[in-house]
């Protein structure tokens, strides 16, 4: 999922270079959700991880 978060990254810069901004615009808000996503699934199996343990 952060692999998807990186390249929807790089697609916004590439577009935001090129002058096509609502595609770069789009590609960000993906790229950003997607980072969340991956964060807030961390944060649950850290959280799971620990309960585990104990």
């Amino acid at each position: 999922m952060l692999y998807y978060a990186l390249v929807f990254l790089i697609i916004a810069i590439i577009a935001g270079v090129l002058g096509f901004g609502g595609i770069a615009g789009a590609s960000a808000g993906i790229a950003q959700i997607l980072f969340f996503l991956f964060l807030a699934f961390l944060v649950i199996s850290l959280v799971v991880g620990l309960m585990r343990r104990t």
